[in-house]
Order: structure tokens, then C-alpha cells, then sequence
């Protein structure tokens, strides 16, 4: 077996790597390039998004993200990123992860602190039990966040010639406290997640991204059993 499939599934689990941050900010070009990076390595990898990635969460995405639906209210559109968050991960992840591959996800969690606590403004305790519920204790391995100018980011997503979602359309001090509450994540916890300038072109941000996954990878086979590292 590649050594380092074998320590994606150190203890007969996989991990999970979540791309994150503004709008615009390239996620899904980084995405795609760390997927081939890691087929290449010899990994297994679910790629997924949220929300969406089951049957049942792509159906609550086409309603989150329907600009005709412009009276959806705040504590309803956080109620249902759960609800989704929830299906996503009883049905696509933990069973993924128990089958040691690896799942890279298109947003997750982070993003409902971000865009329902920060920016939307409700409140903290209360979104943290609700993101509590649908998680039940699980966190992913690593957060990339993807960090942008809001301004630059709309930019980028006007020029892709598609009609904006829901969020999309959002004013720019929406988006800009978004982009904050990315960044406070990654302050309070920078040991989960890494924030990279995605103002620099795209093989630049996928090779800092790669470095960080090969930093994980590293993690784990040094806590494998039999490591020197896992019997000092």
C-alpha cells in the first residue's frame, strides 16, 4: 500500500480538508487541482459541497441560493444549512471517512460562522448550537480559507457570465464582514485553519495548499502505531 494512503487511514479513518473563504476566491479551480494531487498520491477522495452533496442537501441548496427568494428569513436559511450539514454528513462523509478516503469539501461549517453569525449578525450561542446539532462533536481535519478583497471577489464572479445566487448578490459590507469572520476562525484557532492570499495567481495558492495537506498528512504518520513519534 502507498505509504501515504496508509496514513490517510491511520486508525481506519480517512480526513477531511475544507475549502473556505470569499466569494470569487477560487475554490473550486483549488479544489479540482489538490483532487488530482492527491488521486496522484495514490489517495481515494470524495469530492463534495455544501450545501448539497446528498440528494436531500442538493434540494435545500436550490432553495438557500434562489434569488426569488428574497423573504427568506435569517433563522430559516441557518435552520437549513443545518438540516443539510446534517444529511451531508451521515450519509456522504463519516462514511467516506470510515472507509479511510479522503473528503474535500467545498465549504462546511466555517462558512455558517461566517455568513450567518458574522454577517448576517445572529446570535453566536445560538448558531454554535445549531452547527453543534447537525455536527454532533465531528470537525473537519484542516479549514484552507481562502482569503479576498469582496470587492475583487464579485469581480471574479461577474466575469464568469452566470446570474448571481441568493448570497451572491449580497451587498459588499455583507460580504465584507463575511470575510472577517473567516479570519476570526483562523485567529482563534490557527492550528485547524490556514488562511492563503488568493489574490495570487492559481498555482500559487494550490502549491502553499498542497504544502499544508502534505503538513497533515505528516501529522498522522507520525501518530501512527509503530512511529517513533507515537511511542516517545
Amino acid at each position: 500500500m502507498d505509504g501515504l494512503k496508509q496514513a490517510a487511514s491511520v486508525g481506519g479513518r480517512g480526513f477531511m480538508v475544507v475549502c473556505d473563504g470569499s466569494n470569487g476566491a477560487g475554490k473550486t479551480t483549488l479544489l479540482e487541482s489538490l483532487n488530482r494531487y492527491l488521486q496522484r498520491r495514490g489517495f481515494d477522495v470524495v469530492l463534495s459541497r455544501e450545501p448539497g452533496g446528498t440528494p436531500v442537501g442538493e434540494r435545500i441548496r436550490e432553495l438557500l441560493l434562489d434569488p426569488g427568494l428574497p423573504e427568506m428569513c435569517d433563522l430559516t436559511e441557518l435552520l437549513l444549512f443545518a438540516a443539510a450539514r446534517a444529511q451531508h454528513l451521515q450519509e456522504k462523509i463519516l462514511p467516506a471517512l470510515g472507509a479511510g478516503k479522503v473528503v474535500l469539501c467545498d465549504r462546511f461549517d466555517s462558512a455558517t460562522f461566517a455568513f450567518q453569525q458574522y454577517a448576517r449578525g445572529l446570535d453566536a450561542g445560538m448558531v454554535t448550537r445549531v452547527n453543534e446539532l447537525a455536527l454532533n462533536g465531528f470537525r473537519p481535519d484542516l479549514y484552507l480559507i481562502l482569503d479576498l478583497d469582496p470587492l475583487l471577489g464579485l469581480e471574479r464572479v461577474k466575469q464568469r457570465g452566470a446570474n448571481l445566487d441568493r448570497l451572491e448578490a449580497e451587498k459588499l459590507a455583507f460580504l465584507q464582514r463575511a470575510r472577517e469572520g473567516f479570519l476570526h476562525q483562523a485567529k482563534a484557532d490557527p492550528h485547524r485553519f490556514r488562511v492563503l492570499d488568493a489574490s495570487r495567481g492559481a498555482d500559487e495558492v494550490a502549491d502553499e495548499a498542497r504544502a499544508l495537506i502534505e503538513e497533515l498528512i505528516s501529522g498522522f504518520s507520525a501518530r501512527a502505531p509503530g512511529s517513533r513519534a507515537a511511542n516517545s
